[in-house]
């Protein structure tokens, strides 16, 4: 039974965290987003984020970002430089092609840092990608 389920893979659909000006706080702030590089529109996107470390869990937050057409971007949340520390997942579910899609991205702890920024092409900009 279970070898006649299709799990779809997940390809060129990324979370990154992306340091920019915010006017409201007059600092530079890390901004997870989730891209569409695909050639298609990304229906229905649900990301759910979390973070732990030994001690410490954050809220579950859950974020109903609807349809994202091919080669954009979507602001998912702010992540609180107290947080950077922990271990940052993010669970992707969207539908395409007529079916359902999911992955689970993942920050390490501390690896997101300034001094680990490159290029992202979609955005214009550097940042970090999750794995």
């Amino acid at each position: 039974m279970r070898k006649d389920i299709e799990i779809p893979k997940i390809e060129n659909v990324h979370i990154v965290a992306v340091k920019e000006w915010d006017k409201d706080f007059t600092e530079r702030l890390w901004n997870v987003y989730l891209v569409n590089n695909r050639e298609d529109t990304i229906d229905t996107v649900l990301v759910l984020s979390r973070g732990n470390s030994d001690d410490k869990k954050t809220s579950i937050l859950r974020h109903g970002l609807g349809k994202l057409p091919s080669k954009t971007t979507a602001k998912v949340e702010f992540i609180s430089e107290e947080v950077l520390g922990f271990t940052n997942e993010y669970l992707v579910t969207f539908f395409a092609e007529n079916k359902l899609f999911e992955r689970k991205f993942i920050f390490e702890p501390n690896s997101i840092s300034e001094d680990r920024v490159f290029a992202l092409p979609v955005l214009a900009s550097e940042g970090i990608l999750a794995k």
